[in-house]
């Protein structure tokens, strides 16, 4: 072993001969591939930014494997965490309703006034479905069409709503119109 705090000569020739071995073990543990080579990466990384605190040479491996443990165990908190807050944000989802007068006030105003620069059939789909709330069979059969007919319509109609937002508006409409300004200037 090099003396304290020098590196070994072959730490690159070592930690690459162990690689191979380190990742199928985090990938048993994690089963996701590409979490599992982050998490080697990152566990790499601590070993060779620690390695004067290695003691002995022989003991590199299960040295190595103890960092590994840890730092996977870090990653399945930090899944577990996302998962929750995953969940929790799918739940508050589920909880809102869009018939929400308060959340209609959040919604940016811009698009109404776009909705006459849409073609005739893409703002009376948009309308009739989205903004008074008519279901797409009952449209369909007023506008005589077919339902799937109605959904590649209304489908266009979002696309050129969008387009025309974008135009009008760039940053709110690229992320979401709930910090609007536009009813300030209106």
């Amino acid at each position: 072993m090099a003396p304290k705090g020098e590196p070994m000569d072959d730490l690159n020739e070592r930690l690459q001969e162990h690689l191979a071995a380190l990742t199928a073990f985090a990938r048993r543990r994690l089963g996701d591939p590409e979490l599992a080579a982050d998490v080697v990466q990152e566990s790499l990384l601590k070993a060779v930014t620690k390695i004067d605190q290695l003691q002995d040479e022989d003991s590199l491996l299960p040295w190595l494997y103890r960092i590994l443990r840890r730092t996977t165990v870090d990653a399945l908190r930090a899944k577990g965490a996302e998962r929750e807050r995953i969940a929790r944000l799918e739940a508050e989802l589920a909880e809102t309703s869009w018939e929400d007068p308060a959340l209609h006030a959040e919604v940016c105003g811009c698009f109404r006034a776009l909705l006459p620069l849409l073609k005739p059939e893409h703002a009376e789909v948009l309308v009739a479905i989205d903004l008074e709330g008519e279901s797409p069979p009952d449209v369909a059969a007023r506008l005589g069409i077919t339902t799937n007919n109605l959904k590649v319509r209304r489908h266009r109609a979002r696309k050129q709503l969008r387009q025309r937002l974008e135009e009008t508006c760039r940053v709110c409409a690229a992320h979401g119109c709930l910090d609007c300004s536009c009813k300030e200037t209106q």
